[in-house]
């Protein structure tokens, strides 16, 4: 080879990164649409908020360790502030646990379809998936089943609770039972960015656990029940020495001042939006309600949208939804992710779910139709 083939050579990426699909986030909507493919919180920020944010310094470096708001959390949730990391969001977190467990030869183990970040978190860090089917008549996770793909290869294993997508949580009692037959040495993520608008009692609330499972860590965001997702602020509690092998995998700095004084803000008028939070689970509750009126066989959701498991169906229910003014979130040939917005937008939604039902066929397993 001369030197000006091997100067026109393409670099060499790694092949598994190259096959994956980058993460794509819910379509904009038009001027005349609802934007409902985000889970985005559609109320606008209080102006305690506003304030905070205004007064960063951003022509500085943001406190790297973020021990203000670290004190917070820890002081709102009664634990030791050395167990709380603050990552970029939720999923950044999530990140660097997986990069700091589990690398090539390595397994995570994960239901599916659950959120889709989780495969390319996995690859990225040259792990290996192993998913294990939802049920889908509840759209929940088999616990039992992903507790029985544990191998000694494994390193982590992932709960989503609320499931995204399909709105299903786990119930305490089942948690319980799963971690019972978990390797000790096996870490567990329960990831409760929606752990908010959760609204059955019987519902594992995972930060009430960590004292009893030592290989716990729960996963929190303030994205979507403080309505802070363009800040991208997140947050983990569990061991600190696990939070500590997080933290050395992390971009330094990446946690910016105005976020880490949106989230002390947050805090510190929770009352507020947690009235929010409860306007936006009853209104999903409403929209539930109809929905099954409407013969749709749609899983209890409990964080703060719906899941139409339209199968093969699901692109042209898609367009059915953007037709009435709703931008909802397509996932494969698996099913629709609807958010619940402005309350201006359910008459569309339902509208739109009602013409799916009389227009689509019926007679396919995966359309979620009685």
């Amino acid at each position: 080879m001369n030197s000006r083939d091997r100067d026109q050579s393409p670099v060499q990426l790694r092949p598994e990164i190259l096959a994956l699909a980058a993460y794509r986030q819910g379509k904009p909507a038009p001027d005349d649409a609802f934007k409902l493919s985000s889970n985005e919180n559609p109320f606008e920020p209080i102006d305690a908020i506003l304030r905070a944010i205004s007064e960063s310094s951003i022509n500085r470096y943001p406190d790297g360790s973020a021990s203000a708001v670290r004190a917070r959390i820890a002081q709102r949730h009664g634990v030791d502030p050395r167990s709380v990391h603050v990552g970029a969001g939720s999923v950044a977190i999530l990140a660097q646990l997986i990069q700091a467990a589990a690398g090539s030869g390595d397994e995570v183990v994960y239901a599916w379809r659950s959120f889709e970040a989780y495969p390319g978190l996995v690859t990225v860090a040259g792990a290996t998936s192993v998913t294990v089917p939802i049920d889908e008549t509840d759209g929940s996770h088999d616990l039992a089943a992903m507790a029985a793909a544990v191998t000694a290869r494994t390193r982590l294993i992932l709960v989503c609770s609320p499931n995204n997508p399909t709105g299903a949580a786990v119930s305490a009692d089942a948690f319980a039972d799963f971690m019972g037959t978990v390797p000790r040495n096996v870490l567990v993520v329960l990831d409760e960015a929606y752990a908010e608008f959760v609204t059955d009692p019987s519902a594992v609330s995972g930060i009430g656990l960590l004292e009893d499972y030592p290989n716990l860590v729960v996963l929190r965001t303030f994205s979507k029940a403080y309505g802070l997702a363009g800040l991208r602020f997140g947050y983990a509690i569990g061991p600190a020495y696990v939070l500590d092998a997080a933290r050395t995998t992390a971009i330094p700095l990446s946690v910016i001042e105005p976020a880490q004084r949106a989230a002390i803000a947050a805090l510190d008028n929770e009352e507020l939006l947690l009235e929010r939070v409860a306007r936006i689970s009853a209104l999903r509750d409403e929209v539930w309600r109809a929905l099954l009126e409407q013969g749709w066989s749609i899983p209890n959701p409990q964080g703060n949208f719906v899941w139409f498991a339209t199968g093969d169906h699901t692109a042209a229910a898609a367009e059915i939804f953007l037709k009435h003014g709703i931008v909802a979130r397509a996932l494969g040939t698996d099913g629709l992710r609807v958010s619940i917005g402005e309350a201006e937008s359910v008459g569309k939604l339902l509208a739109a779910a009602q013409e799916v039902v009389q227009t689509l066929p019926t007679a396919h397993a995966r359309t979620g139709l009685d």
